[in-house]
């Protein structure tokens, strides 16, 4: 008739074939996740390292010394923290110590400019440069146990003994203290115009060790004796030394890797749509020979008894005997060896406990020994078939 359509529309690509969409799906996600991670790195990789390192004074953790900072706070010391030595400089007054770690960020001249003003200087770590421009002495091998103080200087006197992670060799001049004139672990320099101490701190000072011997007793000796600590904390955006900023893995690689990496990947992931959409669902093939469960057991039963492994197979079979008697006196399938042994002492009349050998005692190690086993658990298999068909007398 005219006037109506009567044509069926042809189902659309996703009616004929949802499960591809499903997996065109699938694979854009991976697709988007594997780019994503791939950024991710690769912003990581270009990030530089961390400019703090341990030893700072908000640091809370292990390597910190934040309880050290708030220990001074509770003595009355007011503690400051600075990463810009001009800062830390103009800070420096009378009754000031001047604390800092090895200001490896810094050129000599920088050192020399913001330790001027200051009349008292506390390193609490240092490399071998450092010791030799400040004239103090030189790095000692070895480290030594527990030791005290054991100089002259009167502010250690109640320190106790402590045990240091680094050694020095004093220069002339140079009093030794916590050791002796071989190696020590703090040098105090009061030679010149200010009061100066060097000190490895790391493992004696840090959230992790303060509380460890007198750790605590010889930092307050060292920067508590003034009213004022000036803390600098050396960072990378400090630094004077151009040539010594951290290089990152994006300035040391030329400027095509990184296109040709994100190449690399958007062709990876198109090959890996391009051949994911040739697999199709699984279909289930009949194998072209059938082999019958007796051929099998007959074949495990060769190869055993050519292994002359009798132990194996009398365990085989005290399996099988236990879940068919846990078949017939219903049980469950996978019964404790003493629940099918009670169940068929009780349909038996025996007392309990006479079937627990039989069921689960040692194995034999020899054929006569396997023998005996099959006869007896034929046997008792051949009891219980028998009790349940009979009737039972009241």
């Amino acid at each position: 008739m005219s006037g109506v359509d009567t044509s069926v529309d042809a189902p659309s690509t996703v009616e004929r074939d949802p499960g591809r969409m499903r997996r065109v799906g699938g694979w854009a996600l991976v697709a988007i996740l594997v780019v994503a991670v791939a950024l991710v790195a690769l912003r990581v990789s270009a990030t530089a390292p961390d400019a703090h390192g341990g030893m700072d004074p908000e640091g809370r953790g292990d390597t910190g010394t934040l309880a050290l900072a708030e220990i001074l706070r509770d003595q009355g010391v007011e503690v400051e923290t600075f990463r810009s030595r001009h800062e830390a400089r103009r800070a420096l007054g009378d009754d000031t110590t001047l604390v800092m770690t090895n200001p490896y960020t810094l050129s000599d001249e920088a050192v020399a400019e913001l330790i001027e003003p200051a009349e008292r200087v506390v390193f609490l770590s240092t490399g071998t440069h450092l010791l030799r421009e400040l004239g103090i002495g030189e790095a000692a091998a070895g480290s030594a146990a527990s030791v005290s103080a054991d100089c002259a200087a009167a502010e250690f006197a109640e320190v106790g003994s402590i045990r240091p992670d680094r050694l020095f060799t004093p220069a002339d001049g140079v009093e030794a203290c916590f050791g002796d004139a071989d190696g020590a672990a703090v040098l105090i320099d009061d030679r010149g115009e200010r009061w100066q101490a060097v000190v490895e701190g790391t493992k004696l000072f840090s959230n992790a060790y303060l509380a460890e011997n007198g750790n605590a007793a010889l930092a307050l000796a060292l920067l508590g004796q003034t009213e004022r600590v000036v803390w600098y904390v050396p960072t990378f955006g400090d630094s004077d030394r151009e040539v010594d900023q951290p290089e990152t893995l994006g300035s040391l690689t030329p400027g095509w890797v990184t296109p040709a990496i994100l190449l690399l990947m958007i062709a990876g992931i198109a090959a890996a749509v391009w051949r994911g959409q040739r697999f199709g669902p699984l279909v289930a093939e009949t194998l072209p020979v059938t082999v019958r469960a007796s051929e099998t057991m007959h074949g495990r039963a060769r190869l055993t008894a050519k292994a002359a492994d009798s132990a194996h197979a009398a365990a085989a079979l005290r399996d099988g005997s236990q879940r068919r008697l846990a078949r017939r006196l219903g049980l469950a399938a996978h019964a404790r060896v003493d629940e099918v042994a009670d169940a068929a002492a009780d349909r038996l009349r025996v007392p309990r406990g006479s079937l627990q050998e039989l069921l689960g005692g040692p194995l034999p190690s020899d054929d006569d020994g396997l023998i005996d086993l099959a006869r007896r658990l034929g046997e008792l298999e051949a009891a219980v078939a028998e009790s349940r068909d009979s009737p039972r007398s009241e």
